[in-house]
């Protein structure tokens, strides 16, 4: 059984920051579980690129409001507390916080291994063990 606190992981190397969000990654790769668990916290009024080229992502938007533009076709939605948005085709995205910062709860297939920070394309690089 593995328990966590979000405050306790915020207190060490689970904390994870750039200059436009967040990341406490509660469940990583070395857990063995398939898949990674994060609180992620998007800046308010920023937009940040991003498009997961080697991962899945499943996001459900617990408090705070913005948007996700898809690239590919243009369309905008709107993400607010309740909302779930899964990029299952390594979907190319710009996500816009508002007024207040967005906290996610989001899931990643493969895992993460909890240090990887977005490259010049938005993606975090593919796991060492999913590429051998």
């Amino acid at each position: 059984m593995i328990v966590r606190t979000l405050t306790d992981c915020e207190q060490n190397e689970r904390l994870v920051k750039s200059d436009t969000w967040q990341s406490v990654r509660m469940l990583l790769a070395d857990d063995k579980m398939g898949f990674s668990f994060h609180i992620t916290t998007i800046y308010a009024n920023t937009e940040t690129p991003m498009h997961y080229k080697n991962h899945l992502e499943s996001v459900y938007c617990i408090s705070g409001e913005g948007s996700i533009r898809d690239l590919a076709t243009g369309e905008q939605h709107k993400i607010a507390p309740g909302t779930l948005y899964v990029l299952n085709n390594h979907d190319k995205h710009i996500l816009f916080a508002g007024k207040e910062d967005l906290v996610l709860a989001c899931v990643f297939n493969p895992p993460v291994t909890g240090k990887e920070v977005h490259d010049k394309d938005g993606a975090y690089p593919l796991p060492a063990a999913a590429s051998a």
